[in-house]
């Protein structure tokens, strides 16, 4: 039993001699074993180096264990340390096994995914798994999880995750999405909208993807999605990303020296190309309401046209927002919430 800590079977069986006799000899050790006296006193000796028991005297040959809560103490700590570096060793083997299985079998570096249930479960995943950041390609029309029961995100980003989201403009018109959306840039969430989006896009920490591999239209046919794991598909994937995010417009909530938060909100939605009726409609206001907002901008800065504010806007720099972690050597802090496939 005590073999896990460096005791061979012979002194355990002589280690519990000495316990149950407390003050043991070896001649009485060797009579209830069946072992030979200078085998016993081999044992004892090595037991005596170990801390485990102490002569009662020093010219004597009887031996009292030592309390073995104190004895065992450094013996049970090295085993912790030994079984963590044999665990670390084992990490390590496996991820060159991995990487090594990758290179000799194109299927090791991309999985086929079926099925709402499966693709959400990887969605999931994908957070869950995540050290420090995500990026998503947000399109129209939710295929496994809408944003509302994304609750996966909060949880990563209460771990430092960082989220950069990409929205589809139709998307920020379905019902609820400006809202949802808007909640999630207050908590941090970096998200940028374009006029359309590619394909449905997860990726984690540079390392995993998850991404549809037919599109989903029918209703019928169960969607399929792809794993990609570290390769040249999985870089490719993340410079999509990344060229689609340069060219987003940013969707900023936070405060601003010229602007209040709502207008500076109502503005990026408008620099987007999100329409009045749209903006009127998720944030529950009339139309008339969204263009009197529109319109008292306007004359605060001057501008005739929607182009003219659309420029000045630029200029003042009320849409710039720092983006970190875009640059070498970033690492995130906590941030906030909405994503979804």
């Amino acid at each position: 039993m005590l073999e896990a800590i460096g005791m061979t079977p012979d002194e355990e069986r002589v280690y519990r001699q000495v316990v149950g006799a407390f003050r043991a000899e070896p001649a009485d050790i060797a009579d209830r074993l069946g072992f030979g006296v200078d085998e016993v006193l081999e044992i004892l000796q090595s037991l005596h180096t170990k801390g485990l028991i102490t002569k009662v005297a020093p010219n004597e040959q009887r031996y009292v264990p030592a309390p073995p809560d104190v004895a065992f103490g450094p013996l049970l700590l090295r085993g912790q340390e030994s079984l963590e570096w044999a665990r670390n060793a084992v990490a390590e083997l496996v991820e060159e096994y991995r990487g090594s299985a990758r290179r000799r079998d194109p299927s090791q570096l991309v999985e086929v995914v079926t099925g709402k249930a499966a693709i959400r479960q990887q969605v999931v995943q994908l957070q869950l798994n995540a050290k420090y950041e995500t990026r998503w390609f947000c399109r129209a029309g939710h295929v496994v999880m809408p944003a509302s029961e994304n609750t996966e995100q909060f949880e990563a980003q209460a771990r430092g995750v960082r989220y950069r989201v990409l929205y589809e403009r139709e998307l920020l018109e379905e019902p609820g999405m400006i809202e949802s959306v808007a909640a999630g840039v207050r908590h941090g969430e970096v998200a940028r909208s374009v006029a359309t989006l590619p394909v449905r896009l997860g990726i984690a920490d540079d390392s995993i993807a998850l991404c549809p591999l037919v599109p989903h239209a029918d209703g019928v046919t169960e969607p399929t999605a792809a794993l990609v794991r570290e390769s040249n598909l999985l870089t490719a994937l993340i410079a999509l990303f990344e060229s689609y995010w340069e060219r987003g417009s940013p969707l900023l909530v936070d405060q601003s020296d010229r602007v209040d938060a709502d207008e500076r909100f109502l503005l990026s939605l408008l620099v987007s190309g999100v329409t009045d009726k749209a903006i009127a409609t998720q944030l529950q206001v009339s139309q008339r309401t969204v263009q009197r907002k529109i319109s008292d901008v306007m004359r605060r800065v001057n501008a005739q046209t929607r182009m003219q504010l659309a420029w000045e806007v630029s200029r003042r720099g009320w849409l710039e927002t720092a983006d970190p972690g875009l640059h070498e050597g970033w690492r995130p802090g906590p941030t906030g919430a909405v994503a979804s496939g």
